[in-house]
């Protein structure tokens, strides 16, 4: 699927009351309630980054727990849906862009990107993807990824899920935990995990010799 009609597709699907169900399915709820324990498992949140906010189900339950947040999703319909829902908190900053591009002034202790990664065109947009993340995060920090798995993204047409994005995060990260959830159908059938940003070691150049 291309990614000019993955946006068409995810913009007339925010059009719905729930899109995806984020608030009435009880699989979505315990979803987004085991990511909420993993954002939070590091302590207190100084400033994070949500991609990809959908109708803003997620971000009404993180935003409380940071003193700043930005929210970005390429959609501009899910901007305008989870700011008008969220009644414009002063310490959110909201954007409209595309993952493989955002850039950030200071670094993000914890960035949430959640069933977002699958809808880019390639393995390759991916990893794009996956770098321009690690390059914003703080060292220490962390990062909560969540996916449908590799079989149920290629069935809907997506180059790739879970596993597949897991590994390349490998590459950058630190894996620190994860979990599956189930619900009652194939589809609802997903991955979560914790990474965190390896500590760089001090300066040797202005250590004292």
């Amino acid at each position: 699927m291309k990614h000019d009609d993955n946006h068409r597709l995810l913009d007339r699907e925010l059009a719905a009351d729930d899109p995806w169900l984020l608030d009435a399915n009880p699989f979505e709820r315990e979803r987004h309630t085991q990511m909420l324990r993993l954002s939070l498992s590091h302590g207190s949140i100084t400033n994070a980054l949500e991609v990809g906010c959908a109708a803003g189900a997620f971000t009404e339950r993180l935003a409380p727990h940071c003193q700043r947040l930005t929210v970005i999703d390429v959609v501009p319909r899910a901007i305008a849906r989870t700011r008008h829902r969220m009644k414009e908190p002063p310490h959110i900053t909201w954007v409209v862009a595309d993952v493989q591009k955002f850039t950030a002034d200071e670094p993000f202790d914890l960035i949430v990107v959640s069933e977002v990664l699958y809808y880019l065109n390639s393995i390759a947009d991916m990893r794009a993807a996956i770098r321009n993340l690690a390059r914003m995060l703080a060292p220490g920090g962390h990062l909560v990824f969540g996916s449908a798995r590799d079989a149920t993204c290629l069935r809907w047409g997506h180059a790739a899920g879970a596993e597949t994005v897991m590994a390349m995060l490998n590459e950058t990260l630190i894996a620190v935990d994860h979990l599956q959830c189930h619900g009652e159908t194939p589809n609802q059938d997903c991955l979560l995990a914790r990474f965190r940003s390896p500590v760089r070691p001090p300066d040797e150049s202005n250590c004292l010799r």
